[in-house]
């Protein structure tokens, strides 16, 4: 076994992360993963239950399933899966968005997900053009909870969802619940007054390495769930080449590392919040 990417972060290795989409899983066909840097096989159990086994040794490995997703925990759990409450909600689509694989680390993922100032040159036409660029002032802190939380980010974008009939100003909020889960709340372009939600679940195979799993919450308006995947898919498709092309692949938690601006506030709460949980895995650390 390959011990040189295995983690060490307690944080990490005691939590729950997802590791494949229940649709790609088939009771005659074994399918292997990777998390942590811990190579895992899922195999079919009694009913509609998944077992997922060490490769190395045989052993057992904690897995639920929840929202469309197998869950592991290479560790022992310490808190449940990250809640999403807009799932249970009967009005809205509950889309998986495929499984994405991306060469980069998990934190570099999760960081790009947050970022608004890419949004007019690697989203043209979609969630966002030029001439609007500039990222207005918003507000971030640390919640109570321990999740970081951006409000008041509003972006002007032409084709904000499938169901889109026009370009407005979208109001978003960001809120990083784990360090790999990330869930963003979005102005519906119908029903303006709710949000529709989209969650990133990122399973860190290694430190270079991930899969993004989204879940996407989306109130129902007319879209169909194909519309909605599809709309997804592509988005991630534009993220995935500047993802694998930022160098370095890991993410610097050091201050000094990348020159912050304003519009990067949300990030820098970010890289400092790992750095408050001794979080390394994929990273850089800061130097001392």
């Amino acid at each position: 076994m390959n011990t040189a990417t295995l983690c060490r972060d307690r944080f990490l290795l005691n939590d729950w992360h997802v590791i494949a989409e229940l649709t790609n899983l088939a009771p005659d066909k074994p399918f292997q993963t990777r998390l942590l840097g811990v190579a895992l096989n899922i195999r079919s159990g009694d009913g509609a239950c998944w077992r997922v086994i060490r490769q190395h040794d045989g052993e057992p490995v904690a897995s639920t399933c929840r929202y469309g997703f197998l869950w592991a925990c290479v560790g022992v759990p310490e808190r449940d899966i990250p809640l999403v409450p807009e799932a249970e909600e009967e009005d809205r689509y509950l889309v998986t968005g495929g499984s994405i694989a991306v060469r980069a680390s998990g934190l570099r993922a999760v960081e790009n997900f947050l970022d608004l100032g890419h949004l007019p040159f690697v989203h043209s036409g979609t969630l966002g053009e030029e001439p609007h660029t500039e990222v207005a002032p918003y507000n971030v802190r640390v919640t109570e909870a321990d999740e970081i939380l951006a409000t008041e980010c509003k972006f002007f974008q032409p084709f904000a969802s499938p169901s889109a009939q026009g370009g407005f100003l979208v109001e978003y909020v960001y809120k990083v619940i784990r360090p790999y889960t990330v869930a963003l709340y979005k102005s519906n372009s119908v029903h303006k007054h709710r949000s529709d939600v989209i969650v990133l679940f990122v399973q860190p195979v290694d430190e270079e390495n991930c899969i993004a799993h989204p879940l996407l919450c989306y109130v129902k308006d007319g879209t169909g769930e194909a519309a909605i995947r599809g709309f997804m898919q592509l988005i991630f498709a534009q993220d995935k080449p500047i993802l694998e092309n930022q160098v370095p692949k890991r993410l610097p938690l050091d201050p000094r590392a990348e020159t912050p601006i304003r519009a990067d506030a949300v990030s820098i709460h970010y890289r400092r919040w790992l750095r408050d949980h001794s979080v390394s895995y994929g990273a850089i650390p800061a130097r001392p």
